[in-house]
């Protein structure tokens, strides 16, 4: 037990560089209080003590700001950063070594009952006031960005952002860390990825201007073009007509 906590504030440390030392980490965290409130809930969740566990979950959420159902699943190392605001719901799945910013829902979309939140493999990143909805699956070590409405799947390794959410390129393969001591993603070994962005991420506002400019500049070719094939016509009218 005292082992995995360990563990477990050594990952928080890795992954967040405001957390000076152990003590800081257990007892000035939300992310950390409102887990042994979810654990306990989920334990007499199991039991079918199904009241208490709620209660149990709300003053977690008093206390914490975090609502986290104790019928989530939920792996090892979670890190909730910050925290206020972050909704779990009650059939939501979520792996090892995933970290949530801020105002984050897993959330459902259906009235009906059964498998109705996402499920988020081990060492995905959402960013804060993303929303990940449905009976959805988020790969290993995807990042979901800032703000982000995801709906659909989302393959292992991708960045998401947008609303709804799309891959931020596809093509690009993901960038090795500049820097050697820069905190590493537990799962796939890359540079940890704050907030689900880094700072080379593509501006798609940007991409879409880029992609105006060089339609833009086919058209204008095209009919400089055009013109310049029509003017022996016009002059040949222009003769004949005299």
């Amino acid at each position: 037990m005292f082992k995995e906590l360990r563990d477990f504030i050594r990952s928080v440390m890795d992954r967040d560089p405001a957390a000076r030392s152990a003590a800081e980490v257990l007892f000035c965290y939300p992310g950390v209080h409102v887990l042994a409130f979810y654990r306990l809930g989920h334990w007499l969740w199991q039991l079918g003590l199904t009241t208490l566990a709620r209660y149990v979950s709300q003053v977690g959420r008093l206390l914490t700001g975090i609502e986290i159902h104790p019928g989530a699943a939920i792996g090892r190392r979670l890190f909730i950063d910050h925290g206020m605001g972050v909704v779990i719901g009650e059939t939501s799945v979520v792996g090892n070594d995933v970290t949530l910013y801020q105002s984050v829902t897993l959330g459902g979309t259906s009235l009906a009952k059964g498998k109705r939140h996402p499920t988020l493999e081990d060492g995905v990143i959402v960013g804060a006031g993303a929303q990940v909805l449905g009976p959805i699956r988020v790969g290993a070590g995807a990042r979901i960005g800032a703000n982000a409405v995801v709906v659909r799947d989302v393959a292992p390794g991708a960045t998401m952002i947008g609303i709804p959410a799309r891959p931020a390129n596809a093509k690009a393969p993901l960038r090795e860390p500049a820097v050697a001591s820069a905190p590493r993603d537990p799962v796939r070994g890359a540079e940890f990825c704050a907030y689900g962005t880094s700072h080379d991420l593509p501006d798609p506002v940007a991409r879409a201007i880029d992609s105006l400019c060089e339609e833009i500049a086919v058209l204008k070719a095209r009919v400089a073009e055009l013109e310049g094939e029509n003017a022996p016509d016009e002059r040949a009218a222009s003769g004949s007509g005299t």
